[in-house]
């Protein structure tokens, strides 16, 4: 269900190609099947990216719960930015992480001060833009007119740069992937300060249902942002 929403709302948007929904219940989902033409060009998902971010709500968050990967994703509004990525981001993670036993009493001390310091690291206010969510390469697909399609969302309306720091975790898209975003809509000045931060978030979810394998990451940003 909450798939089949996220895809319709990214659809509404008609920033970048979602097949379409043809059916669902609570235990499968049938959408329109897209038989891809070559590759699509990084330049288009950049653009089109930039378009969809133009998508603006009322306040942060979205208006059901939903998923990252396998794990819940909470989405209470809020108008507060620094608010909403602590409360409905990092920290529901860094709880299923320890639930996981994946988080020692050093790392989650570390997770807590930077918590603490997230209303002056997030003071930026930027607008609630609609996002994917969930914006690697595996989640992008080609249509039949070789143009950049978007599956398996995990849907709010949040900071664009946080689709813009997971496309640049894992990498996967292409050179003229964000040359051609900054084209469409300039990222901040500041904005890769800000990156690590938001990666942090996919790296403990990661962490939660792949292993330590993403530990050090973790560390490396927590140690680079508490000092």
């Amino acid at each position: 269900m909450a798939e089949a929403d996220g895809l319709t709302c990214l659809a509404a948007a008609n920033a970048l190609a979602v097949p379409a929904v043809l059916g669902l219940s609570q235990s499968w989902l049938v959408l329109e099947w897209f038989e891809a033409q070559g590759r699509y060009q990084a330049g288009d998902l950049g653009a089109g990216l930039a378009q969809l971010h133009r998508t603006l709500g009322p306040s942060f968050g979205y208006s059901r719960a939903n998923f990252i990967g396998a794990l819940a994703q909470p989405n209470q509004p809020s108008a507060n930015w620094a608010e909403f990525w602590r409360d409905q981001r990092l920290w529901p993670q860094v709880e299923l992480a320890a639930q996981a036993g994946r988080m020692p009493n050093q790392r989650q001390h570390q997770c807590q001060r930077l918590a603490d310091q997230l209303d002056r690291l997030l003071a930026h206010q930027p607008q609630p833009s609609l996002v994917h969510g969930d914006l690697w390469a595996g989640n992008v697909i080609t249509t039949n007119a070789g143009q950049p399609g978007l599956i398996d969302p995990a849907v709010s309306y949040s900071d664009r740069e946080t689709d813009i720091a997971f496309a640049s975790l894992f990498g996967g898209f292409g050179s003229q992937f964000l040359p051609a975003y900054q084209a469409m809509w300039p990222l901040p000045s500041e904005y890769h300060e800000r990156q690590p931060l938001y990666q942090l978030y996919w790296l403990l979810v990661h962490l939660t249902l792949f292993g330590e394998q993403y530990g050090r990451q973790i560390d490396q940003i927590l140690n680079y942002y508490n000092g």
